[in-house]
């Protein structure tokens, strides 16, 4: 049942395995900025509807939102990481005043 031929993958005709990798770099990129601006976005939230500090969530939702477009036109990971570290710290700070 199994024995149709030799498997010739790296030399079939149509072989675009880099682009496919890139392809997949380019989601997992997308997956990461997307995830970490929607845990902002809720922190913001959580900041505005909950502390009642709404000019703090305004600046997360805006300063997120920068960082975001950053991460998606130059490939960047770690600032999205670091405004999500930046959010809860202001959270913490709303808490707390």
């Amino acid at each position: 049942m199994a024995d149709h031929g030799k498997v010739e993958y790296a030399t079939a005709v149509g072989n675009d395995l880099p682009a496919h990798e890139a392809t997949y770099e380019n989601f997992i990129q997308l997956t990461y900025v997307g995830s970490c601006h929607v845990i902002n976005i809720v922190i913001g939230l959580a900041i505005g509807a909950v502390a009642g500090h709404w000019g703090m969530a305004f600046g997360v939702f805006l300063f997120a939102t920068l960082v975001a477009i950053h991460g998606l036109a130059t490939g960047a990971r770690v600032p999205s990481g670091v405004m999500v570290v930046l959010s809860l710290l202001t959270l913490g700070i709303a808490a707390a005043g």
